[in-house]
């Protein structure tokens, strides 16, 4: 397959770049500094552009089979500068995909979004998701929300929190609203990412993810 990945330069994009070329699939690191991905590969190719801009966005996304985002603002100062951070991006994507007949859209979001509210602890709920991180899990929502109206083969992945671990292979991931382990590593939600891009078994699904 070919694979764009959007936010590709460090933390969980990277680790997905990793992932899909480990998979012999052709990969396009999309990134403001794409030569901050610190991987060198034949199948590897890096595209700098912004997000939020729709002509890089639609020339990243022509000529790939599925496109995974996993952008993320650096800080939180980006969200009162940018409240529609995760979703303006996200429409952008849509657009050219629609535009350039790609299917198979996978989109990171988190656990505590929408309807996963009710799986996360109160005091979790209470102190971040509607106080410390308020404004980033209120535009998830959006994001999901046009991921859901797209009318692409979309995934939604909610993993629970994020650590540097290694991956371990043995996290759990399901569609139905049950609780899963409070944290997971960067490196097991990437395996999971190019899953979804691989595989029909998650097409039309929000997954929990937590390991």
């Amino acid at each position: 397959m070919r694979i764009l990945v959007i936010g590709a330069s460090q933390g969980t994009g990277a680790l997905a770049v990793q992932e899909a070329l480990n998979r012999g699939h052709l990969v396009t690191a999309f990134a403001r500094n794409p030569q901050k991905l610190k991987l060198d590969s034949s199948n590897l190719s890096r595209s700098s552009g912004n997000f939020h801009q729709m002509e890089s966005v639609r020339s990243a996304v022509s000529e790939h089979d599925a496109v995974i985002i996993t952008a993320s603002a650096t800080s939180l100062s980006a969200f009162k500068e940018n409240p529609n951070y995760f979703s303006a991006g996200t429409q952008n994507v849509i657009v050219s995909m629609k535009e350039f007949k790609v299917r198979r859209l996978v989109v990171l979001s988190a656990l505590g979004v929408a309807d996963s509210a009710k799986l996360v602890n109160f005091a979790v709920k209470a102190l971040v998701i509607h106080w410390l991180l308020k404004v980033p899990f209120q535009d998830h929502e959006r994001q999901e929300q046009l991921v859901k109206e797209s009318g692409l083969d979309w995934v939604i992945a909610r993993p629970s929190r994020l650590t540097n671990g290694s991956a371990q292979r043995r996290y759990k991931k399901g569609v139905a609203l049950q609780p899963v382990p409070s944290s997971i590593s960067r490196a097991d939600v990437a395996h999971f990412l190019v899953e979804a891009a691989e595989s029909d078994k998650w097409v039309g699904k929000a997954v929990q993810l937590g390991g």
